[in-house]
């Protein structure tokens, strides 16, 4: 595992806008409570009307401060531990790292295009961008053949790859059923909101469920580009349960209700994927030497 001075400077600047982009979500609490908006497709909409989320909808305020939360308690403690790790050149602190700031990187290009302009538009642009170049520069140096090498006796790689297909397939189904139904019936999906458009149904379906595809593919296969893709997806996979238990709680104390269909498909079914997620990744990254690059 190569290190890079670049990479280290660009997760501490990382960290530091962070903070100061998830403090000011959880701590600034200026404006009115919510209030009803009539949308550009004549829908009515709760908007949050508090804090830095105040012109966002009710549901998408709330749950952003639950994001923020984890950010603060998970997503920056182990930016900083896996930058550390990584600086000592550890494989499994680099692998770490380039999970952790997909993790940034999903959370800051979801803010960047995906909630109301606010005070932290150009910190949240400014960590979208450092996220991105901090990941692909820290994949440029991770040795992916030595990668294969550390697995080779390791967790099966029909598990991995099975869970990583079954990850696609369940996103999938949890985020074509608005778009789908709304197509079908003519109205806008229910959870659109003050929104024009369905941003992280987009992100995921682009983004995320190829990946979580062609990793699988690729590990079955036991080529080695599949775990460089397979491990930041697995991490990513892993921050849902937090994330998910956090915005819940914060949406259900904002006044939110969830339909029977809604605790099943996005926060029971994203929950037990998480939960699975951790118990495969750990089986993966306990087989990445913690020091050098020798497995």
């Amino acid at each position: 595992m190569k290190t890079s001075s670049l990479i280290i400077m660009l997760c501490w600047l990382i960290g530091l806008l962070a903070v100061v982009a998830a403090g000011s979500g959880l701590f600034f609490h200026g404006g009115q409570s919510n209030h009803a908006f009539t949308t550009v497709r004549g829908e009515a909409a709760q908007i949050y009307g508090i804090g830095l989320y105040r012109y966002d909808s009710l549901m998408a305020g709330a749950g952003q401060r639950g994001v923020d939360f984890v950010t603060l308690l998970f997503g920056v403690p182990l930016l900083v531990l896996s930058a550390m790790r990584y600086r000592r050149r550890s494989a499994r602190g680099g692998l770490l790292l380039a999970g952790v700031l997909t993790y940034f990187l999903y959370v800051y290009a979801t803010l960047s295009v995906g909630i109301a302009f606010n005070a932290m538009f150009l910190v949240y642009v400014a960590l979208f961008s450092a996220s991105f170049y901090a990941l692909v520069l820290l994949v440029t140096v991770i040795n992916v053949p030595q990668l294969m090498t550390c697995l080779a006796d390791g967790p099966s790689h029909r598990f991995i790859g099975g869970f990583l297909m079954a990850s696609g397939l369940l996103t999938s189904a949890v985020w074509l059923e608005a778009p789908l139904t709304s197509l079908l019936t003519g109205n806008p999906p229910a959870l659109l909101g003050h929104s024009t458009t369905l941003v992280t149904h987009a992100l995921d379906l682009a983004i995320i469920v190829p990946a979580a595809f062609i990793a699988g593919v690729l590990v079955l296969r036991r080529n080695p580009l599949g775990y460089l893709i397979a491990v930041p997806l697995l991490i990513l996979i892993v921050m849902l349960v937090p994330t998910i238990i956090a915005m819940t709680a914060s949406q259900i104390r904002a006044g939110i209700t969830f339909t029977t269909a809604e605790w099943i498909g996005p926060i029971v079914g994203f929950l037990i994927l998480g939960a699975l997620g951790i118990l495969v990744t750990v089986r993966v990254l306990r087989r990445i030497p913690d020091e050098g690059v020798h497995c």
